[in-house]
């Protein structure tokens, strides 16, 4: 099989993570994956704050639990209030992509960029969660605080995060695939 494809099919979410750091050079090689990331206009609007700090990973997992809290979702709130729940699933690195408001499409470039990352992760055999909830921090009553911590230029909103690591438990083959998700119009 195509390798491209083969890693594509075989990418699964991570949730336990190993304690290990990743390499600074397989790190390096995962975010110039995001860089090479499609974008309208080839604006490339990302910034990408990469966080290998535990007490600023703590701090940002609080912060997302404690805006959450208010969240209309009652899946999202009992998800939150569990003291043992780490919405980076204790990774060891993460990185926060942010987008710049002025540009056309910052948050699907931001999507592309991070799906690029999930996916040169996985040709590593590093694990990877995507993750949204951190929003909830950055979006929150301290999100200045935390945009100054992880240096993000202002005029920069912040969308996904990505939770990285060393594989401490593999995924099982994938789910099925919802049928009839295409047409051909020929």
């Amino acid at each position: 099989m195509n390798p491209t494809l083969e890693v594509i099919k075989s990418r699964r979410t991570t949730r336990k993570f190993e304690e290990t750091q990743v390499s600074d050079d397989v790190l390096n090689k995962i975010i110039e994956a995001g860089l090479f990331a499609p974008s309208a206009h080839n604006n490339q609007p990302w910034h990408f704050a990469v966080v290998q700090n535990s007490e600023i990973l703590s701090e940002l997992n609080t912060g997302a639990k404690n805006v959450a809290m208010n969240f209309d979702d009652e899946g999202i709130k009992k998800m939150m209030s569990n003291e043992k729940f780490n919405i980076f699933y204790n990774a060891p690195t993460v990185i926060i992509v942010s987008g710049r408001d002025s540009a056309m499409m910052p948050e699907v470039d931001c999507a592309a960029a991070t799906q690029n990352m999930l996916l040169a992760a996985e040709s590593m055999d590093i694990g990877a969660c995507w993750n949204g909830l951190v929003s909830f921090a950055l979006k929150g009553p301290n999100a200045e605080g935390f945009k100054e911590t992880l240096s993000i230029p202002e005029g920069y909103s912040s969308y996904y995060a990505v939770a990285l690591g060393h594989k401490a438990a593999r995924a099982t083959n994938a789910p099925a695939r919802v049928e009839n998700t295409f047409t051909f119009i020929r």
